[in-house]
């Protein structure tokens, strides 16, 4: 079975509607998906009853948090989506995204690009506004050439628009995802780009502070960091986790269920549903 249990759609910065998700998920033999949108869950709202896939949706979301001032995202993955808890979470998150957004905008400003707050707002809708916007306004207004040049130049880490306060504090978050019934998961490890010491001090902490797995397959990678990061899931007895971290269909490299899969004899997140 294919399990893409990390996806985003419009609710957040993802391109897709969940519905068209499902979709396209489902025309790629997806079996079991889960939406993580960034710190909502807007997508879920009345979707179960216009799921007409043969795909089983996942209740999931993926929330911000820092650690040792570096941002680090967690996967909360069959959770319910109404729990009050996690309700008053979300709200926390969302004042924050904000925040950082108005912030993000006052340093972009300095590097002589028009504040580019109210555009960046419009091109968000309903959603939150995260980075991805700020590099779709500057790849609309010409400042660079695409998307990825935009984290390269202004939005990626160290950069100016690199804005990471705010966020809940990692046990909260933590907390958040296990009283609404879900498995925290600690999202991309690879991409935070930490030696291996380092990667060893933040799965020590997140799993003291109540997490239960660790994502081994984050879209296309190399099988020599798969076989790595399954040894670290079990060097720390947490659970293994799959997911494409899809956003947009041109990104082909994490389309739904475009991953490998896990090494074998390795306990998995569903595992524990």
């Amino acid at each position: 079975m294919i399990r893409d249990l990390h996806t985003h759609t419009n609710a957040s910065d993802g391109s897709l509607s969940p519905v068209a998700l499902l979709r396209l998920a489902e025309t790629h033999d997806v079996d079991v998906l889960a939406i993580t949108d960034h710190d909502t869950v807007d997508a879920y709202v009345g979707l179960q009853t216009k799921n007409d896939t043969a795909v089983e949706l996942i209740a999931g979301i993926e929330l911000s948090t820092s650690w040792q001032n570096n941002g680090i995202h967690i996967v909360g993955l069959n959770i319910d989506p109404a729990n009050p808890v996690l309700g008053n979470g979300i709200e926390q998150q969302q004042q924050a995204r904000g925040e950082r957004a108005r912030k993000i905008a006052e340093r972009l400003t300095r590097l002589d690009i028009d504040n580019p707050y109210e555009a960046v707002k419009s091109l968000a809708g309903e959603a939150g506004i995260g980075r991805p916007h700020f590099a779709q306004h500057l790849v609309k207004i010409g400042k660079v050439a695409d998307y990825q040049a935009a984290f390269r130049k202004y939005l990626g880490a160290g950069k100016m628009g690199d804005v990471r306060q705010g966020w809940a504090a990692m046990p909260d978050v933590i907390d958040w995802i296990v009283v609404a019934g879900g498995v925290a998961v600690l999202a991309h490890p690879a991409k935070y780009k930490f030696t291996t010491t380092k990667l060893r001090a933040l799965l020590e902490d997140f799993k003291e502070y109540g997490g239960g797995a660790v994502e081994v397959v984050s879209g296309h990678q190399e099988p020599a960091l798969t076989t790595r990061l399954g040894e670290l899931a079990r060097d720390f007895d947490l659970l293994a986790s799959t997911g494409s971290d899809f956003h947009h269909p041109a990104n082909k490299w994490s389309r739904p269920g475009g991953f490998s899969a896990l090494p074998d004899q390795l306990a998995t997140v569903w595992d524990a549903w």
